[in-house]
């Protein structure tokens, strides 16, 4: 949208790329791919996992309503989702770093929006003051750390521990892989 009052064309509103890719790039897995789906969410990527009770027919209801990604190694369900004209993304192996490379070279990963999402409930993570987690978290943890996160539905906090090296080795190593590509 453009303002020309003084006859110049102005932009109103300026949207960043990521921020665009962040707030659409939705993806859904079916039961088989758990461990993917928490790296997707580690990743950054809003992902919708399933449990055991939800059917294809309401997999394929959900990825449709909220305009997400089909992500399966389910060959039926990627044929419904593919007659219905829905995305999808047919993983073909069970290797997790194979089946991560299958997705990103298909969507693209947004370096602004790692480690933002809690792993367990997919919702956005908020910055808390330390002092906010004292009697929450390990004592230890509390004394060699400074910056935490907590996922509000779910009362898991985050900080950048042990874990936190050997994920960012992991992402490292998967957009080294996804940007030979290129």
């Amino acid at each position: 949208m453009l303002n020309n009052t003084s006859n110049t064309l102005k932009p109103i509103k300026t949207y960043h790329i990521s921020l665009f890719i962040a707030l659409t790039m939705k993806l859904l897995c079916d039961q088989m791919l758990g461990t993917c789906a928490t790296w997707l969410r580690l990743l950054g990527f809003d992902t919708f996992y399933t449990n055991s009770n939800i059917t294809d027919d309401e997999l394929l209801r959900i990825a449709e309503q909220e305009n997400r990604w089909v992500i399966s190694r389910d060959k039926e369900l990627l044929f419904r989702a593919r007659k219905r004209d829905m995305k999808v993304c047919e993983i073909t192996t069970t290797e997790l770093d194979e089946q991560l490379y299958q997705i990103l070279k298909l969507i693209p990963l947004d370096n602004h929006h790692l480690l933002s999402r809690c792993t367990l409930c997919n919702s956005i993570l908020q910055a808390i003051d330390k002092e906010s987690v004292k009697g929450k978290i390990p004592q230890q943890s509390y004394q060699t750390y400074d910056e935490f996160w907590v996922c509000l539905p779910c009362l898991k906090y985050y900080w950048k521990g042990s874990h936190y090296q050997k994920i960012m080795k992991k992402i490292k190593e998967i957009k080294k892989k996804t940007q030979s590509l290129d």
